[in-house]
């Protein structure tokens, strides 16, 4: 039989791997099934969290129920890949294994390696189609955006009509027990989280195009508006419940369909201008997310070094001790600045944030705390819903200052408040101890009058902790340090072979 090895591509729209297995099915009469393996490497891996397993779970229902419609048919299995692959080719003899390529973490990619190797040694054909808008090989980083653009605007895969299921009786595990067994826990977020599947994936781009996306390229750096501004479909990117593809001709089409709308003036101009410059800004970030993951397939090592070898010891000196509480306070949302705090449990109780917050957090992690970003990275996968390797590790690092190339960003918590959320609709949401802080003192609780602090029931250093450290210290310190060894020579011409490798050609427009 030809077996689809399903990863993170839990859909049948724009589906390589499935369409080319019916294909041959129905040529050469070899039955297909799909097949997805819950992997304790994988889920037990220190970036992986229960609400990731559930969104996956929710994908493979309705992906099960859209195969089966075809005639095709799901096979969940639990065990090490290798593994699963030699027992079911004693069930029934495996022709060729097709898949996505996959640009994970280095669990998936020592996978991967040992898959391949496994195929050989068996003799199964392997096919591995192209994922998004990321190439292998990658010749070069010059003219890649014109590579991504053709990718985008090539036809998508057919979803088959009808496929080839065997006639022999192939087990399936079932999912009780899963979480149990791979020691994920429970889902924590299970209530605030995004729900699984490509009909979610549908509807979101659906109403971000035609309803909510009008002030998206005003109003994405919010903390407040970006959850209804935002097209949110983050999460079904990074599981793959639709594709990049699908996501850059649906909004390609509202362009057109909009220049219309304004010719025949069923649309004012005004409004015309914005929804065209807020579906741009969408397409544009629709590249930068195949242009990142692009930089971790070219250099996995990026995953735990720093991109710029030079400042693998930017971090190395202070006490651990003091690290490892600035750690704590940081990722339970005490320390002590209302946007940090704020952002931080709105992210862990839900799975999300918008893209300006979460530099935010990172860049106050790095900078302001001065930690090592290998010592929060994987926790923080944790808490993104829409984790993806290839974005995360590489923006980690860019808002950490590895990489030698992008510009350094330190975050004033303070003047975020002052420009997001002037009126703490959202912190004080998250952080109910500043439920009754007025707005003056929002920014900065700690200079609230000390009678006052008593009356509202928010004094500083009890109800809600001090700042954990000085922003203007931490801010002087962190960029006399990152400045220093930046003006080096070593530091300048590293950063230049980075440029080489990983740097963007051209802005996407």
């Amino acid at each position: 039989m030809h077996v689809v090895w399903l990863k993170r591509d839990l859909r049948i729209d724009d589906h390589a791997p499935l369409a080319e297995a019916a294909r041959r099915s129905h040529e050469d009469g070899v039955p297909m099934i799909a097949l997805y393996v819950f992997e304790p490497e994988v889920w037990q891996a220190p970036d992986a969290d229960a609400s990731h397993l559930a969104f996956v779970v929710e994908s493979l229902a309705e992906l099960a129920a859209e195969l089966e419609q075809r005639g095709g048919r799901l096979i969940r299995r639990f065990g090490e890949m290798t593994e699963v692959l030699a027992q079911l080719s004693r069930e029934c003899a495996i022709d060729t294994l097709l898949s996505h390529e996959e640009t994970g973490n280095a669990v998936t990619y020592a996978r991967d390696l040992r898959v391949a190797r496994w195929c050989t040694r068996n003799g199964v054909r392997l096919r591995e189609f192209r994922q998004h808008g990321v190439f292998r090989p990658n010749p070069s980083r010059d003219g890649w955006a014109a590579r991504w653009e053709s990718h985008m605007r090539g036809p998508r895969a057919a979803v088959p009509t009808r496929f080839v299921s065997p006639s022999a009786t192939i087990v399936a595990d079932g999912d009780a027990g899963l979480w149990q067994e791979l020691g994920l826990g429970e889902d924590t977020r299970a209530t605030l989280r995004q729900r699984g599947g490509s009909r979610e994936a549908a509807a979101n781009l659906r109403s971000f195009l035609l309803e909510r996306g009008r002030n998206y390229r005003t109003t994405m750096g919010s903390p407040e508006l970006a959850w209804e501004s935002c097209s949110r479909l983050s999460p079904h990117l990074a599981w793959g419940t639709m594709s990049v593809r699908r996501a850059y001709q649906g909004a390609r089409r509202r362009l057109a369909e909009l220049a219309e709308l304004e010719q025949t003036g069923a649309i004012a101009h005004d409004d015309a201008v914005a929804w065209n410059g807020s579906i741009r800004s969408m397409i544009s970030r629709l590249s930068w997310h195949c242009h990142f993951i692009q930089k971790l397939e070219d250099e996995p090592a990026i995953e735990s070094s720093c991109m710029a070898r030079a400042t693998e010891s930017l971090r190395s000196e202070g006490d651990p001790a003091i690290a490892a509480a600035r750690l704590v306070a940081w990722q339970e949302g005490r320390t002590g600045y209302p946007m940090i705090d704020a952002c931080m449990r709105a992210l862990v109780a839900t799975g999300w944030i918008n893209f300006r917050m979460r530099a935010m957090l990172v860049s106050f992690a790095s900078h302001h705390l001065w930690l090592d970003w290998r010592s929060f990275a994987p926790w923080l996968g944790r808490q993104f819903l829409d984790y993806e390797p290839g974005i995360h590790y590489p923006q980690v690092q860019m808002q950490s200052a590895t990489t030698g190339i992008n510009t350094v960003r330190i975050y004033s918590p303070r003047k975020q408040v002052e420009d997001h959320d002037p009126h703490g609709t959202f912190i004080r949401r998250w952080v109910p101890e500043l439920a009754r802080v007025p707005d003056e003192f929002l920014s900065e609780p700690e200079t609230t009058p000390p009678l006052l602090q008593t009356m509202i029931g928010c004094r500083i250093g009890v109800e809600y902790p001090e700042p954990i450290v000085t922003h203007r210290e931490a801010y002087r310190d962190a960029q006399e340090r990152i400045f220093a060894l930046r003006a080096t020579p070593a530091s300048r011409a590293e950063a230049r072979a980075v440029f080489v490798k990983h740097g963007s050609r051209k802005r996407h427009r």
